[in-house]
């Protein structure tokens, strides 16, 4: 029984953080005090996973180290590939990610050291192994072998060059690259408190990260931009979009990538990957699934004006879900997509659980549950129960 009360812990301030800031009001998005949209412009996944994980930007040498210490841990460990051929080929990519990272803490070189720079490393073991389990699952579910990881690519580029066999367009790495970029951290979100908690019970980085995974695999969390591309395969025609929107809010149900939780004006990172949509799938068959997200967005928008007297922006799974589709990524996989990304922001918060800066003391999260059960019950032995 749930009492009116209960709120999703929306509003309650859980901890403090200086990771991200989510500002809703203004549609604002910040890591570690820069903007998204100045990373997005100009900065990499590799160069905005240091911002993360070291609280500042790496100078040219900085990154260099960084960049290749994230692209010497991309091989999976020895018998982790036997592992994943082990399983069902039914078993979803996020399900396969979520205990790849838990089964990671066993090859550990660190595995018994707790100090920041140890939780640093096994950081960046996440963050490069998870590209390359996602890839080989895809390549193994399709009948096709794993490709080994191309250390002379970036993070991105390697991602793609694993699912394909070959080098992509200088063009799709770097959308793939702002795509991870936006997607790193996004505040107190489900799966990063999932995270956080885990952490604080002085759990591994490797189950706190597993765990962030296990949250954002739930369709009310990451699953969102593989509905979006169902629908829009569901619809399959352009002219079909105002319809089948109005015929969703007909019967009772809502349009995926449409509002979000904590944004009150447009997602400011839907706002860059829609001219990123746009390029990607310019001149090409793929165009009419960014015409139909566009339709599917104005329909909606102008639902709401029409029957709720008020504005809904698109978020980001309204644009990641057909630019993952011109990439070849089936929809089952965005979620994976996305946990590749948020491991990012998921270490950054185990690091700031288990050290956090200043005079703060880790402590372990314990939050009140108002009991709205029964009272004073007569316990009746089992032979007198009817």
């Amino acid at each position: 029984m749930v009492g009116t009360e209960d709120t999703g812990l929306r509003g309650v301030k859980a901890a403090t953080s200086r990771i991200s800031l989510v500002d809703g009001e203004a549609g604002r998005l910040l890591y570690r005090g820069y903007t998204i949209e100045d990373l997005a412009r100009s900065s990499t996944f590799e160069e905005v996973c240091y911002l993360l994980l070291h609280d500042r930007l790496p100078d040219a040498d900085q990154l260099t180290s960084f960049s290749q210490e994230l692209a010497s841990n991309r091989n999976l460990p020895p018998g982790m590939l036997d592992a994943m051929r082990a399983q069902s080929l039914g078993a979803s990519p996020m399900a396969m990610l979520s205990a790849m990272v838990s089964l990671l803490s066993g090859s550990c070189p660190d595995r018994d050291d707790e100090s920041p720079e140890a939780n640093r490393r096994k950081a960046i073991r996440i963050i490069a192994v998870a590209p390359t389990v996602v890839a080989a699952w895809k390549r193994l579910r399709s009948g096709q072998g794993p490709i080994d990881p191309d250390p002379s690519l970036s993070h991105a580029a390697n991602f793609l060059y694993m699912i394909w066999g070959d080098e992509q367009s200088d063009t799709m790495n770097r959308f793939l690259d702002v795509a991870l970029v936006l997607q790193a951290d996004h505040g107190f979100n489900a799966s990063t408190f999932t995270t956080r908690v885990v952490a604080s019970t002085r759990a591994t980085m490797y189950a706190a990260v597993s765990a962030g995974i296990a949250a954002l695999s739930g369709p009310l969390h990451g699953g969102a931009n593989a509905q979006v591309m169902k629908n829009l395969l569901d619809v399959n025609d352009p002219d079909s979009v105002e319809g089948w929107v109005s015929d969703q809010f007909k019967h009772g149900e809502r349009v995926s990538g449409m509002g979000h939780a904590v944004y009150k004006t447009i997602d400011p990172r839907a706002a860059i990957l829609q001219h990123m949509a746009q390029q990607i799938m310019e001149d090409r068959p793929e165009f009419r699934w960014y015409e139909m997200t566009e339709r599917m967005v104005l329909a909606t928008q102008e639902h709401f004006r029409s029957t709720k007297g008020r504005e809904i922006y698109p978020n980001i799974d309204m644009y990641t879900a057909s630019m993952y589709h011109a990439m070849g990524i089936e929809p089952d996989f965005y979620p994976a997509v996305f946990a590749m990304a948020r491991s990012a922001g998921w270490a950054a918060h185990v690091l700031e659980e288990k050290f956090p800066p200043g005079p703060v003391k880790p402590v372990l999260y314990r939050p009140v549950c108002t009991y709205v059960g029964e009272d004073g019950l007569e316990y009746v032995p089992i032979e007198k129960r009817g």
